[in-house]
């Protein structure tokens, strides 16, 4: 990379709202050789910045969401335009004209809460009093968050980007990037050239150096990652009816705007504001209009006509249904009557915003491509957030924030295709302003991949979810079978409506038939992949296992290589056989995965991973290794035309010895060591396992081999009363157990020792940590903890993740939840995993909470729907501290 006083260089392409703020925010850190591309005018460039309505509702349940929009807002406030303002934090007023959505905003003011937004539940009188006009007789209340704001995107756009040029980027309008060049592997500029406008011909192409280059091309987005790049981008442009009433004497002047909240009306998919003198009103009720790339005006159609490409006719027949409810509730609208009078139709139109399958952003660096990254499918909302983590993220490698839900590469490959992505798109749109259950379900696409034992699942009444594709079994109706369910030695109570949705009391049956018996669970879907290379075939001397020496080579010198970087918590195993559980670690000591290493061979090695962007970290980290070195490192995956079960339970290994030759007694195949096994004929890669805490094995072995193998155990296991047990009970026991759950339980944001998994660092990654002082005081001690333990004579870190027992068993949360001290008003913290634990008999939370003044038997209140639970924190883990179940 080319690195002087002016910092590498940098291509921007795309100058609307997320582009200009990245270029404001390189500059800002010191990074001025920036370029910025735009095919379109500046400012005003014709994508979906140009007309997007401005609301910044910041309350998300993702958090990380709500952060990017906090920082969009902070970073706005107080600026101006030529005089003219760029943020208004007028409010916004969330309505709610039924019990169930009134039930939500409850749950979404927990949110706020958790969150730290100021917001708070107002009756229909205080709406009326916030929104003078607005007809409250069908309303039961509302969710007011007074620090929300309108944005005007084009006026954001030109401050950031005045401000970027005054410090040193450039600003290429009417330029198109015609092709990405790369060398090798790495980034090395773009092709430009002038857009043909007006009738002038084409210019001359130019090789636009760069170091770095940034696609924020927004809505042209998947057209361009298809065209230059070959990527299926998952993300779909789609059409948005937006109108405006007829101009009225009683409404603001056109400089201030808007003086009253924004209104979401999400009874009706509807959103409503002050527009000057005029009602602007967007519509989620209509059907999904999605827009192909080759539906999208370009460059040259917008220099011809003057109609920005992001806006399509308007169809009035979809917006009829919201138009009619925009009356009822603004009765006095100039004009008002039958159909769509009072609406001025040609000033309305369908603009179009981007919808990815679960709502969020594409971030960050493209696999594969060294320099390449990306920002995509970004709104106005979170777009300021979104520049801040993007400059610090390119700048120091750190974004700052957990991105794993923003990160580009979040999604599995092996599902992403351009129909997938519409049909995921489309849902994403229609459930914009939907009450989403967190345990729901995609209803598209169903069945695109299934686990070689999904018939047998179906024969046995699986209750199924879908997870990055994949179909899971919840429960299984043949379980119903089993008994009474039970929460420790009681009948199991009724559930609330809500946490008794995408649930049955027959997970309860399960969990406590696992821990008594045996049970198997579908495991085909936990990703996996195969860490292999030539290299030499032993590494037995110390020499070998020293973090700096050369010596050591391949699949193990690379392993070995990032641990002495501190990437990697732990070195892998030394003897074939063995098994480590290790944390990826990013450069600040930030948890970015928790895998496991089996080793397979002397350079060969099965890992256990949380997903896509754990491949992805890996491939950037083995190509910086053969940059290097010489070393053939190779990474495969290990998931598709493989299956995988869970056979645990004290019952385990006399099911698991009927089927097989070798002893299985513990003092040959001992805790956490792997072995290749014929199970009934079956060549199995056995891994002595457990996410539940009890006794069994991990037992991969070809697809082909899936209905074999299940009918072999189920056969062998009939006098232990063998059961299969879906997620449900299995989400239940890791808690019990005190397990981590990467991605809810922790991430990049926590140190080991703040999540309690400090147990597996050791070696130069524990003298990483010391150094960065992200242990919080000395180098930690190899296996010296349990999870959720602090090691000895070390301070307590100011934020921890507490295991809470909620005082009646019969109630609990589902996650997300703010946690206070008993009567307090300021929130200590939020819930990450809950669920009850049936085999203990309690309602299990954990919950980050900040402060180091936490002890065992501490009171806290979680609020659930507007309601304080008593709960106390609690020595963890839950069930057998000791581990002898799972090690027996």
């Amino acid at each position: 990379m080319a690195q002087h006083s002016k910092g590498p260089r940098v291509v921007i392409v795309g100058l609307g709202v997320v582009g200009a703020a990245v270029a404001d925010e390189l500059v800002l850190r010191g990074w001025t050789d920036v370029s910025v591309v735009e095919q379109g005018p500046l400012f005003e460039t014709g994508g979906s910045s140009s007309h997007a309505p401005g609301f910044v509702f910041q309350t998300s349940p993702n958090r990380a969401m709500t952060q990017l929009a906090q920082r969009t807002l902070d970073k706005l406030d107080g600026l101006d335009v030529n005089g003219e303002w760029v943020s208004k934090r007028v409010g916004g007023i969330e309505l709610a004209s039924t019990e169930a959505r009134l039930h939500e905003l409850r749950r979404r003011l927990g949110l706020a809460q958790a969150w730290g937004v100021p917001a708070e539940l107002i009756s229909p009188e205080q709406i009326a009093a916030l929104w003078p006009g607005l007809d409250t007789s069908s309303l039961l209340g509302g969710l007011h968050t007074p620090t929300d704001a309108v944005v005007k995107g084009v006026r954001a756009v030109e401050f950031q980007a005045r401000r970027a040029q005054a410090g040193g980027a450039r600003l290429l309008p009417w330029t198109r990037v015609s092709a990405v060049h790369t060398t090798g592997s790495k980034v090395t500029g773009v092709e430009i050239r002038p857009v043909e406008a007006h009738g002038t011909g084409p210019g001359a192409t130019q090789i636009l150096p760069a170091d770095i280059v940034l696609l924020c091309t927004g809505l042209w987005g998947p057209g361009m990652a298809r065209d230059q790049l070959g990527i299926a981008l998952p993300m779909l442009p789609v059409e948005h009816g937006f109108g405006f009433s007829l101009p009225s004497s009683t409404g603001v002047d056109a400089a201030t705007e808007v003086v009253k909240p924004m209104l979401r009306h999400q009874d009706f998919a509807m959103y409503l504001r002050e527009w000057g003198d005029r009602i602007a009103v967007g519509a989620y009720e209509h059907r999904p209009l999605p827009v192909a790339p080759e539906q999208i005006a370009g460059a040259e159609d917008f220099a011809r006509t003057g109609i920005h490409p992001a806006v399509h006719p308007f169809t009035a027949e979809d917006f009829a249904p919201t138009w009619a409810e925009a009356q009822r509730l603004l009765p006095g609208l100039v004009g008002s009557g039958e159909g769509l009078a009072g609406l001025d139709t040609a000033r309305s139109f369908n603009g179009i915003f981007s919808f990815t399958p679960d709502g969020g952003p594409l971030l960050g660096p493209v696999p594969g491509t060294a320099g390449l990254w990306m920002a995509q499918s970004v709104w106005v909302t979170q777009s300021a957030g979104v520049a801040q983590v993007m400059a610090d993220w390119m700048t120091t490698g750190d974004p700052g924030i957990d991105t794993h839900s923003l990160d580009l590469s979040r999604f599995d490959p092996a599902v992403v295709s351009s129909r997938w992505a519409r049909e995921q798109g489309e849902e994403s749109y229609d459930e914009v302003y939907d009450v989403i259950h967190p345990k729901a379900s995609t209803l598209k696409m169903r069945g695109l991949r299934s686990s070689a034992f999904h018939s047998r699942h179906r024969d046995l009444g699986a209750v199924f979810e879908s997870a990055a594709g994949w179909e899971r079994p919840l429960w299984f109706e043949s379980n119903q079978s089993l008994g009474e369910a039970h929460l420790g030695d009681q009948p199991l109570p009724d559930r609330d409506a809500w946490s008794a949705r995408h649930w049955s009391p027959i997970v309860a049956r399960e969990a406590r038939h696992l821990r008594e018996h045996v049970g198997l669970v579908d495991m085909s879907s936990l990703p996996r992949l195969q860490l292999h290379s030539a290299g030499p075939s032993t590494d037995d001397d110390a020499a070998a296992h020293s973090a700096a020496d050369p010596s050591a080579h391949g699949a193990t010198g690379f392993l070995l290589d990032l641990h002495a970087r501190g990437l990697l918590s732990r070195r892998p195993s030394k003897a074939v056989g063995g098994i480590v559980y290790a944390l990826l670690l990013d450069e600040r000591g930030g948890v970015l995965s928790d895998i496991t290493l089996a080793r397979t061979g002397p350079q060969s090695y099965h890992l256990g991973i949380n997903g896509p962007l754990d491949t992805a970290w890996l491939q950037t980290r083995i190509a910086e290794h053969h940059s290097a070195t010489e070393d053939g490192v190779q990474l495969t995956d290990a998931t598709t035309g493989a299956c995988g079960l869970g056979l645990w339970g004290p019952q385990a290994r006399t099911v698991l010895q009927s089927l097989v030759e070798e002893d299985l007694a513990d003092e040959h195949f001992k805790f956490y060591r792997a072995r290749q096994l014929r199970v009934a004929g079956v060549p199995v890669l056995a891994l002595r396992l457990s996410y539940v805490g009890e006794l069994g094995w991990e037992l991969y072995a070809p697809a082909e081999f899936g209905g074999f193998l299940w009918d072999a155990l189920n056969q062998a296991g009939q006098a232990q009363q063998i059961r299969p047990v879906g997620r449900r009970a299995f989400e239940s026991l890791r808690l019990e157990k005190g397990f981590r759950l990467w991605g809810v339980d922790m991430t990049r944001e926590h140190t080991p020792l703040e999540a309690g998994v400090a147990f597996a660092v050791a070696g130069e990654a524990a003298e990483k940590l010391a150094a960065l002082g992200r242990t919080e005081s000395g180098p930690l001690e190899p296996g010296a903890l349990e999870p959720g333990a602090t090691a000895s004579g070390t301070v307590v870190p100011r934020r921890r993740l507490e295991c809470l027992v909620l005082q009646d068993p019969a109630r609990l949360v589902l996650g997300h939840e703010p946690v206070f001290a008993p009567d307090g008003a300021e929130p200590l913290g939020y819930v990450t995993s809950a669920d009850q634990g049936y085999t203990v008999g309690e309602s299990i939370a954990y919950a980050w909470l900040e402060g180091a003044a936490h002890s065992i038997g501490d009171p806290v209140e979680i609020e659930y729907f507007g309601e304080r639970l008593a709960a106390v924190l609690a020595a963890e883990p839950r069930f057998d501290p000791r581990g002898t179940r799972m090690r027996g």
